[in-house]
């Protein structure tokens, strides 16, 4: 996985590590890394905020295991800061998946990052989320994809028709 200049900063492993974590204590169900971290697996490096951490829970209830989660990480020293974990000041946050991000997480590439299992969201997840989501920067991160990343057209077009998507125009 490529990182950005000032990700020396970022403790991707430990945040890898820490997700293992709960996977193994059964907090949660399967997790991948999504958002612009996941991108940057796959196409130049550029600046981001925090880590997006796509998890299928465990408990189906209304809180999706979020309290379960944050219990877990605090009790190794992670602080709450607004809707983020803190690990080491790196944000990171945890999303329960569902639909489209839930499909994400279980065809996720399985990758080694710095010595720790990992997966992270395949370029043409990151393209329909992006589509899904439509911002000005989801709209360039999917160009970005388009230019960069070695992309399955045919797994793309799939993914978009079976979740009703369409690519935005340029």
């Amino acid at each position: 996985m490529q990182t950005d200049a000032g990700a020396a900063n970022i403790p991707l492993a430990d945040v890898f590590r820490a997700t293992n974590e709960l996977l193994a204590a059964k907090v949660i169900e399967d997790w991948a890394l999504g958002g612009a971290l996941a991108a940057i697996h796959y196409i130049e490096p550029f600046t981001t905020y925090d880590a997006d951490m796509f998890f299928i829970p465990t408990d189906k209830g209304l809180s999706a295991g979020i309290p379960a989660i944050y219990a877990h990480l605090q009790s190794r020293g992670w602080q709450v800061e607004r809707e983020h974990l803190m690990l080491r000041g790196f944000p990171v946050q945890f999303l329960a998946a569902h639909g489209l991000t839930e499909e994400a997480v279980r065809e996720a590439e399985r990758i080694e990052y710095e010595g720790v299992p990992a997966k992270v969201f395949c370029a043409e997840h990151i393209i329909a989320i992006a589509a899904s989501v439509g911002r000005p920067k989801d709209k360039a991160r999917i160009e970005q994809l388009f230019q960069q990343a070695d992309l399955d057209r045919a797994r793309l077009e799939t993914i978009l028709q079976r979740h009703k998507l369409k690519l935005p125009t340029p």
